[in-house]
């Protein structure tokens, strides 16, 4: 009897390629929507999201829980890979191989045995997290279920020691960095913003931010549904307020302005910094009252602010439903 092929035997096996200046690039569809948890502890309520005909449900299971916005960096690492060995004309394959210090220091951690172990968590967490969505699914309302990674192995080394990881990518994740029109390239200085919402805002600000004269705007109580957080939305524009006074996004300026009785949040490229709005009042006065940032706490799979209580605020024990967002404009 013929033994049946794996996903891994009728894969070609990709190297991973010398990081050197290689940019970082990350895939938009990620960067718009929820995909990940925001939070330092564990999640394991799902992400629900409707916005006319997107939707999406993220998973975890209890052991590990969703995938957080710092185990996505292992994701921007092999995007980066992928989009490098095309421009080159190389084949691709989403079975690849690497060494951990390879990862490591491309999404600048740390190369010690701690941060080796926080890297298979972050894959593990990967593996275990199921997305289903209709992102780019034939109408319909079809829906494509995945895990980010297929599966993970380390590669035995001598003495015992393991010397590498192969890993094999969903297919969904795949076609979207084959499809040049669906990445975008980050600042690695993405890398060193160390709080949830911050990653989580540079994202949608780098996907959504352009370099419109104008920049661009969302509603605050949009930004708080889009996020997918379990805060509350106090908490959140707080946190909000916090990264307008900090100013920490690279390449980007932020103001706040208050206009038809709501809060929004304007983001600016920094070849068009923000021009105070007098006619509103925006920006400065609402930070003002700030209390300052506090120390920094080592999280999983980074660092993050201690007062950045991410999405794992849960909904108050009565009400343990997953928090959905329909009808929202992109």
């Amino acid at each position: 009897m013929v033994k049946p092929l794996t996903d891994r035997d009728q894969l070609m096996l990709f190297r991973a390629l010398p990081g050197g200046d290689m940019a970082p690039r990350d895939a938009q569809d990620l960067m718009a929507y929820p995909f990940f948890s925001l939070a330092k502890s564990r999640r394991v309520v799902p992400i629900c999201f409707e916005a006319g005909s997107v939707s999406l449900t993220v998973e975890g299971v209890p052991e590990h829980g969703i995938a957080t916005i710092w185990d996505a960096d292992v994701l921007i690492w092999a995007a980066s890979q992928l989009v490098q060995a095309r421009d080159r004309g190389l084949r691709t394959s989403r079975l690849m191989a690497a060494t951990p210090h390879e990862i490591l220091t491309f999404v600048q951690r740390g190369t010690g045995f701690k941060d080796y172990l926080m890297l298979k968590a972050a894959l593990d967490r990967l593996q275990s997290t199921t997305v289903a969505t209709s992102i780019r699914q034939p109408a319909g309302r079809r829906m494509h279920r995945f895990s980010w990674i297929n599966e993970w192995k380390e590669l035995p080394g001598a003495r015992g020691r393991s010397y590498g990881i192969e890993l094999i990518l969903a297919d969904w994740f795949y076609a979207g960095v084959m499809d040049d029109a669906l990445v975008l390239t980050l600042d690695p200085a993405y890398f060193r913003l160390t709080g949830g919402i911050e990653r989580w805002l540079y994202r949608v600000v780098r996907k959504h931010g352009g370099r419109q004269a104008e920049g661009w705007r969302f509603n605050l109580r949009h930004l708080h549904l889009k996020s997918g957080s379990l805060q509350r939305y106090a908490d959140f524009a707080v946190q909000l307020r916090r990264l307008v006074h900090r100013q920490s996004l690279p390449g980007y300026w932020l103001s706040l302005e208050h206009v038809g009785g709501a809060d929004w949040l304007r983001f600016r490229c920094w070849s068009h910094p923000p021009q105070p709005d007098l006619s509103t009042g925006a920006g400065d006065k609402s930070v003002d009252k700030l209390c300052p940032d506090s120390g920094i706490t080592r999280t999983a799979f980074g660092e993050s602010p201690a007062n950045d209580t991410g999405n794992h605020t849960c909904a108050s024990a009565a009400s343990p439903r997953p928090a959905t967002v329909s009808g929202l404009l992109n």
